[in-house]
Formats: C-alpha cells, sequence, structure tokens
C-alpha cells in the first residue's frame, strides 16, 4: 500500500508521563551526549546494500571520482536509559567539492518512508545536489529500525510474498476476518524477531539521534533537508532543539495536524487527484491514449480491470498472478513521478491484454522487492514506525463507518486506504500521540514547500507545517507541478530557491510560487 506517513509522537501516553519522560531524557540525554558525542566516526569505503537496505551494488563514485564513504555511529537504544545497550546506526557521506574555507558544514538528509534507506537513496540522488555539495558534505543514514541500523524484521520473503498479494479490500466477512488474521500475524512476527528494537523506533527517538549525529560531525547547527516523512522528522527535531536548527528545508511536506485517519483520507485524495491528471494527461496529447478516449473512460477501465482481478487475477512475474491489490499498489507507485507516467500508460495496456508483469514490477518498487525475491525492510519498518508513533488503532467496523467518506474521495483508492488503517491491529506497542507536536519558537525559518499535484503528501499539508512551526520560522514555498516533491522535479525557480537559502542564507519570499 502506499506508504502511510506516521505522526510523530510525545514520549509518553499522559501529560504527567510526558513531563517526566522529558525531564529524564533532558538530563540524562546530556550526560550520554557527553560520552557519545565524543566518538570518532570511522569513515571507509561503503560496502554493497545489505538485504535489508534493498541489495544490489556499492555506491558508483561522483562525477569527478569522489568516493562515497560510510561509518557507523553508536546511539542510546533507549533514550530514557542511557547508560544502557547502544543501537549502531548506519551513516553516508559525500565531502564538500568546494574550497574548505567555504564549507558550511553537514547537510543531512531524510528521504522518508518512514522506511526508507538514506544509504541507498542519498548516492542515487547523489548528482541532484552537486550545487550543494559545494559547500556542504552531504550526509545520509539509516534511521533506526531501518536498514543496516538495527533494522526491524518481520516475516520472512516468501510469507511477504503471500501477505502483498492478499485482498486488501474485503467485500464480506470472511475476507474481513482473513484481512485482520494476516496483519496480525505480520505484527506478531515483527514483535516475535524484533521485540528489543520496537520501543524504540518512534520519530522522536530518531530525533534524538540527529542531534547525537550534529554533534559527532561536529556542527553546531543541524543543517537539513527533508523529504516526505523527513519533513516530520524536521519538524520534531526543530520541536525538541530548536536553537539547533540551521538552515533547513523541508519538502514534500507532511501535515502534522492530522490524525492516522485524516492522513489516510488526504491521501485518498490526492492519489485520485494525480490519477485525475494522468487521465488528463493522456487523453490530451495529440496522439490517441492508449487507455482510453476520455479521461472519465480511462478512469472506468482501470475500475474495471481492479473488479475483474478481484474476481480472476492475471498472468504477473512468473509464479506470482497480478492480484487485485499488487495493481491497485502499483497504479499508487506509478503516480509518485510524472516521469513514472509511461510505465503506467504500458503496465495498463498491457494488462488490458492479460500481462501484469508491468504494474506487478511497480508494485514490487512500492514493497522493496528485489528481482531475486528478496525484500529490504523498508515495510517492516514503515509499519513499526507508524504504529509505536500513532495512537489510534482501528478495527473493522470502524473502517466500515468511514468507507462512504473514503470512497467519495476516491473512487479508486478509497476502500484501499481506508482498509489501511487496520495496520496496527495488536501492534505490541502502544503508540503515543494522535499527532506530532513541531512548534519550534525561537528557530531560525524553515523552507516548506507544497506541490500542488502531490499524491502522498497533499499541497494543503505545507501550509499546516508552516503554520504549526511557528511565527517566523515557517516560510512556505509553493510548486504548481505534478508528482511526490518539487526540488528532485527539477524546477529551476525551486531549485535556485532552495540553493540560495541553504548556501547563501536568503530566505525566499513568503508565499513564492514557483510553476
Amino acid at each position: 500500500m502506499p506508504n502511510r506517513h506516521p505522526r510523530a509522537t510525545a514520549l509518553a501516553a499522559t501529560a504527567v508521563l510526558l513531563s517526566a519522560a522529558l525531564a529524564a531524557c533532558s538530563s540524562n540525554g546530556d550526560k550520554k551526549d557527553e560520552d557519545l558525542s565524543a566518538q570518532k566516526l570511522s569513515w571507509k569505503a561503503c560496502p554493497a546494500p545489505s538485504a535489508a537496505e534493498g541489495g544490489g551494488s556499492a555506491p558508483s563514485p561522483l562525477p569527478g571520482g569522489a568516493e562515497w564513504e560510510c561509518a557507523t555511529m553508536k546511539a542510546p537504544l533507549d533514550w530514557t536509559k542511557p547508560k544502557d545497550d547502544t543501537v549502531d546506526l548506519a551513516l553516508i557521506r559525500a565531502t564538500a567539492s568546494g574550497d574548505k574555507k567555504d564549507r558550511i558544514g553537514s547537510l543531512v538528509f531524510n528521504f522518508g518512508g518512514p522506511g526508507g534507506s538514506g544509504v541507498t537513496t542519498l548516492p542515487a540522488f547523489g548528482t541532484d545536489y552537486a550545487k550543494l555539495r559545494t559547500r556542504y558534505d552531504l550526509v545520509s543514514f539509516d534511521p533506526r529500525g531501518v536498514g543496516r541500523s538495527a533494522p526491524v524484521e518481520c516475516e520472512d520473503d516468501e510469507q511477504l510474498d503471500t501477505y502483498f498479494q492478499q485482498d486488501s479490500t474485503p467485500d464480506d466477512d470472511a475476507e474481513k476476518k482473513k484481512l485482520v488474521e494476516n496483519v496480525t500475524a505480520f505484527n506478531n512476527a515483527c514483535d516475535k524477531n524484533s521485540g528489543k528494537v520496537l520501543p524504540h523506533v518512534r520519530t522522536t527517538d530518531a530525533a534524538r539521534d540527529m542531534d547525537l549525529m550534529r554533534q559527532v560531525l561536529g556542527d553546531d547547527k543541524l543543517h537539513y533537508f527533508g523529504i516526505s516523512y523527513g519533513t516530520e522528522l524536521g519538524g520534531v527535531y526543530a520541536h525538541l532543539f530548536p536553537k539547533k536548527v540551521g538552515r533547513a528545508v523541508f519538502d514534500a511536506v507532511v501535515d502534522p495536524t492530522q490524525t492516522p485517519e485524516q492522513g489516510s483520507l488526504g491521501q485518498a485524495k490526492g492519489f485520485q487527484l494525480a490519477l485525475d491528471n494522468f487521465a488528463e494527461d493522456c487523453t490530451s496529447k495529440v496522439d490517441d491514449c492508449p487507455v482510453g478516449d476520455t479521461e472519465q473512460d480511462v478512469k472506468d477501465k482501470i475500475a474495471k480491470l481492479l473488479k475483474d482481478l478481484d474476481a480472476k487475477p492475471i498472468k504477473g512475474i512468473p509464479p506470482r498472478q497480478l492480484t487485485q491489490t499488487a495493481a491497485t499498489n502499483g497504479i499508487a507507485q506509478s503516480l509518485y513521478s510524472q516521469d513514472f507516467w509511461p510505465y503506467l500508460t504500458e503496465g495498463l495496456e498491457q494488462a488490458y491484454d492479460g500481462d501484469g508483469k508491468i504494474l506487478m514490477a511497480l508494485s514490487d518498487s512500492m514493497n522493496g522487492r528485489s528481482e531475486n525475491g528478496e525484500y529490504s525492510n523498508i515495510q517492516a519498518a514503515n509499519v513499526a514506525i507508524n504504529c509505536s508513533d500513532d495512537k489510534a488503532r482501528y478495527d473493522t467496523a470502524y473502517v466500515e463507518q468511514k468507507l462512504p467518506q473514503f470512497r467519495k474521495a476516491s473512487p479508486l483508492f478509497g476502500d484501499y486506504l481506508a482498509w489501511g488503517m487496520v495496520g496496527c491491529t495488536k501492534w505490541a506497542v502502544e503508540g503515543q500521540a494522535d499527532h506530532p507536536d513541531v512548534s519550534a519558537e525561537g528557530a531560525p525559518p524553515i523552507v516548506v514547500i507544497g506541490n500542488t499535484g502531490d499524491p502522498a503528501t497533499p499541497y494543503e499539508g505545507a501550509k499546516k507545517m508552516a503554520d504549526a512551526l511557528g511565527k517566523g520560522v515557517g516560510v512556505e514555498l509553493t510548486y504548481k507541478g505534478q508528482g511526490h516533491g518539487a526540488y528532485d522535479s527539477k524546477n529551476t525557480c525551486v531549485r535556485d530557491n532552495v540553493n540560495s537559502y541553504l548556501l547563501d542564507g536568503t530566505v525566499p519570499k513568503a508565499g513564492t510560487v514557483c510553476s
């Protein structure tokens, strides 16, 4: 399913416990920082990504021959007990390419998920940040529970193949029961295989890790580029450490005021908008649209395909078949970027002819499945972080009550996203908050970028984040575009504004619009 962006947490379930926990974290954390902030990182050539990071080859050198370097940083497993066990966090960097006298410091990236590996993602997009690298070391990391940083492990590859093929939009009581049984079995496997780390993968834990990282990297301030869920992580960091924020940019912004239900409903509207835009684009071209004669025809044919797949799957990537769930997942994945729309067109064409390989490959990409059948831990970590952060727990009766609202928001994705709300059923760790606190009084300006065509983090969330950060902190910039995020769209206006802020400290005028 589309990764549901979580709500960051407080440190306890009640106001009394929250105050006590924060006090304990502050005093003990400072004491621990005196120990762990002095650690020296041993930067070495990066190994090939682990299976949990997605596998593949070691990162290629940057243009000009600069090599990526990797290191491991120790952090407390439990920030409320900083003298106890530690956890190893995987880091990656490319040192600044410009003159040393012009170097600002490190620019730390989090690319979202939650559950995405920064160690594998940063090299994949490294050339996009070449200008920023003139004055910064580019740095990213696998947050705790992710990739090579004490990864959450749930079901094995064979079990995951079955899990991601399940009917995630049940039509009768038997299918509802089976869905809940499958979700419960997956969540129990997470507890069985990763019970020690599950209570310690909250967004607040990752934010505290980033402040330790700032110290270990030798920076007085944290300069930060957060994308998607990374905007929420950055907001939580700004709330906890407002005086330590340096220059920060939030792109593809999570709405920090929403509950999980509201977030899922917002995504239903967002993915429907992206699908509408795809249909409009396809049918407005000079050449005939191969997947429909009109915008409505495109959407009607997709709806019929999904209904037919619910009754009878078609050939996918052998030996697996393309189910309704996998097809919906693949369509959603293709809407994350306008660059993927040609794959969606081709995938639909083939699926209408009984061949589901392209849509299944798109679904596999969403789920972190490699061609060799191995899964990264992106979905396991996604569930673990979401369910540890989010206080809400939704049962089937509640979802059924809300289905009309979700279907109105999206005839195609409504059921899919509504039933996704049962994902934290019987999770071993209690969720801690309805939504995060990102108020950051005293922090410097943070540039917040909303994309009007973003399916996963709808545009309205940018203003909500800017307002929640506080007056004089959140500075909103609008990109009138398609897809998830703005900077990597390569839009010149967006890039110029972001680069000017990060490199020269020039804050964009609030309300700037790029198109």
